[in-house]
Parts: structure tokens; sequence; C-alpha cells
């Protein structure tokens, strides 16, 4: 094992993922000379050249629209936004094209197809550049939804990404790249649909959706000093959902928390929630409570924003309420 922080570990999944297929190729804005605005595509223009490495101009219908051709034409595509928030601008690419290409045709185009986005406050970016954009998305069939929260599922995961034959949408939260921990050394992938039971516990499950897992695991660590015991759930994937692993944990704690950055109406909570009512309802000893952010836009403010987001405090507050 070494220690990568989450930029490096996506960079070395790319790395590797282009030295081993020729097909791999990187587009978008400032990916290139400037090794993108977050730093993580740094170097691989040096290596690959500009051929297999191409900025393109700001335009996210422009980058979606023509990783769709390359895709279709058998290449292997990795496509970078370089802020969730404009994912709308590519909406018909993405939701009537990207997402359709393979059903429509019969499964005869494939579409290999990896879409890298920021999403998530990096702190004072205001409101058009720190949504959580993930469940805009969820209501689309033929999208895989990827967000990795560790460095070495950023590797593993977005290898498989790479190598499948579906598009994905890999969110990787901005407050995350400069987050350390254990990578494996050599050539790994991490399937799609497997959620890792990242700490056990007995009273209450907490779901932690991306850059929320620090959090609920510092909060985990509270609350043990009170003598409540959390499991804490990171699903890694939202699309497919590791249903069976969420209900077994709600079977055994009886209680559930989901937390996420996104907003609270209609964000991923809502539906691993319905999902939980469905499938746990008869296990539950407490309402599901979820912990988002409210329901308006993200304020420029320090202040404000941090009233708006939810932090290790609010998934605290909400253990002891369902307790």
């Amino acid at each position: 094992m070494r220690i990568l922080t989450y930029s490096e570990a996506i960079n070395e999944a790319l790395r590797e993922e282009m030295t081993r297929d020729p097909s791999v190729f990187i587009l978008g804005e400032d990916v290139g000379v400037m090794g993108g605005v977050f730093g993580v595509t740094a170097g691989l223009i040096q290596q690959f050249g500009e051929a297999r490495v191409l900025d393109t101009p700001i335009s996210e219908t422009g980058i979606i629209g023509a990783a769709l051709g390359a895709a279709m034409m058998g290449m292997r595509p990795v496509a970078e936004i370089m802020f969730g928030d404009f994912l709308g601008c590519a909406g018909d690419q993405l939701i009537n094209q990207v997402a359709k290409a393979r059903y429509m045709s019969g499964g005869k185009a494939r579409v290999p197809l990896t879409i890298r986005v920021t999403t998530g406050a990096p702190g004072a970016a205001a409101a058009q550049h720190s949504q959580s954009p993930e469940a805009w998305f969820m209501n689309v069939p033929g999208l895989k939804i990827v967000t990795p929260a560790t460095p070495a599922d950023a590797k593993g995961l977005l290898k498989s990404a790479i190598r499948g034959e579906d598009p994905v949408l890999f969110f990787e939260h901005k407050m995350l790249y400069a987050a350390k921990g254990e990578v494996p050394e050599g050539d790994y992938v991490i399937p799609f649909g497997q959620a890792n039971v990242q700490r056990q516990g007995q009273q209450v499950t907490i779901i932690a959706i991306g850059g929320m897992l620090q959090h609920a695991l510092a909060a985990a660590d509270e609350l043990a000093a009170d003598g409540i015991s959390c499991e804490v759930i990171d699903p890694r994937t939202l699309v497919p959902l590791d249903v069976p692993t969420l209900v077994a944990s709600v079977r055994k704690t009886g209680r559930v928390i989901i937390a996420h950055e996104a907003h609270k109406r209609s964000g991923p909570g809502a539906e691993i929630a319905a999902l939980l009512a469905e499938h746990a309802l008869d296990y539950l000893d407490a309402p599901i409570k979820r912990v988002a952010a409210k329901n308006v836009p993200l304020p420029y403010a320090p202040t404000l924003e941090q009233f708006v987001l939810p932090d290790k405090d609010d998934i605290v507050a909400a253990v002891k309420e369902v307790l």
C-alpha cells in the first residue's frame, strides 16, 4: 500500500489506462497544457501528446457530443466537465443521446464513455460552481453514476468505468482532491454496485455519499465516545445501487441516516429512502432521516455557506434524534 491523494489516484488511473489501451483518450477544458483546473490531468499531455489529451473550447455540448461520437466509433474517451453545475448545458447530449444510443440501436452501438465531473462546494464559489448534481441524472436510464469518496475507490472505480461498455458519470468532490489514503499497488478494479461498509456498528446506519463520508466517520467517532454504535456505509455507486447491503445493515440497526451534500429535496437520499421503505420497512424502529444541504442556492458568503451545507454536527444531531 502507498499513500496517495485522491487527485494523484485519479491521475494514476488515467495514466495506467492510457498506457494499457491506446483507444483511451482525454478531452475537456484545460485538461492538457494546464493539467486541469484542479491539477488532476497534470503531466499527461507530456507523456501521451496532444492527440490523446485534447484541450477543447468552452462548450459542454461540444465536449460530450464529440466524446459520444468517438465512443460509438470504437474509442474510449474520458471527457472532463470542469464543474458539474454546467452538465445542464449538455443536457440533450447526455439525456437523449449518450444515455439512449445503445438501447435505441438494439445494442449495436456501444458507448464506452466516461465523463469525469467535479461536484460539491469548494468553499465560497457561489451558487453556480458549488452544486451537487448527481440526482439530476439518477432519473435517466442508461447512465451509471459513481461517487468515489477515497483515493483507493477513485482509482479502482475509474478503471472500471473506462473499461466498461456503458456511459458513466464519475463525480469527484472538489474538497477530496487533497485527501490522502492508502491505495493498493498494481492494477485493480472495483466493480460497480458494491457498497463499502467503512465502519461496523449496531445502533444506527449512516449511509454517506461522496464528500459526506469523512463527516460521517468523524460523527461516528464522536458518538462512540457517548456509547452510541454507528455503522457507516459508502454506497460508492448510486446507479447501480447496492440495495442488499443497505437493507442488511438497516435490518441489524433498525435506524438509518442518509447524508449527502446535494440539496435535500429530491436528492440521492430521497431515492435511497424510498428503496429502504420498500425493502426494509419492517426493520425500522424510527423514521428514515436525511442530512443534506438546505433547499436554497449555495451562498457565496462563507458563514452562510456553512449554514446551508451539512456537516459532522448535523449527522450527530440526526443520530441522536432517531435514537
